[in-house]
């Protein structure tokens, strides 16, 4: 078996970073708030989806002990160059799914969006989405009860 080297995560990383990339936001089960569930491996979507946006940052990053990027899976710095990390900011805004119930998120890349969605939109409900994409990463997060007063951000670093 071959061993995948830093230049070909690297290649990866960059070939991710160029495809149409959304964090999805989903309701899930509320079955989840009593009884945890791990995420599964085969899993190609979100159980119960109620939008995705476009990141608002994507940036290559390096891992860095007390660097200016710090998420739970260590501390990272930005890159100018293209690296195996890239670091994701997604802002949902006041009125992205206002009076919903979050408890999963997933990241996909390839999404379709329909072509009767206004250019530079940012935000997409399910409707909008032709083809989700395929599913990178699944997060079941303790559940979160949106309101319209506030703005929602998800930060993450995603190594290859």
């Amino acid at each position: 078996m071959a061993v995948m080297v830093t230049r070909g995560k690297t290649a990866f990383a960059i070939a991710l970073a160029a495809r149409p990339l959304h964090l999805a936001w989903g309701a899930g089960d509320p079955a989840w708030d009593t009884t945890p569930v791990t995420e599964p491996l085969n899993a190609t979507g979100l159980v119960a989806e109620l939008g995705r946006r476009a990141p608002g940052v994507l940036e290559y990053c390096t891992p860095l002990v007390g660097g200016s990027i710090v998420v739970p899976n260590g501390s990272f710095q930005p890159s100018g160059a293209a690296t195996n990390c890239i670091h994701f900011v997604f802002y949902f805004d006041y009125l992205d799914a206002p009076d919903g119930v979050i408890r999963e998120l997933g990241l996909f890349a390839g999404t379709e969006i329909s072509g009767s969605v206004p250019g530079g939109q940012t935000y997409f409900q399910p409707g909008d989405v032709l083809d989700a994409g395929d599913l990178l990463a699944l997060q079941r997060i303790g559940k979160i009860n949106r309101t319209s007063a506030i703005r929602q951000s998800f930060e993450f670093v995603l190594v290859i």
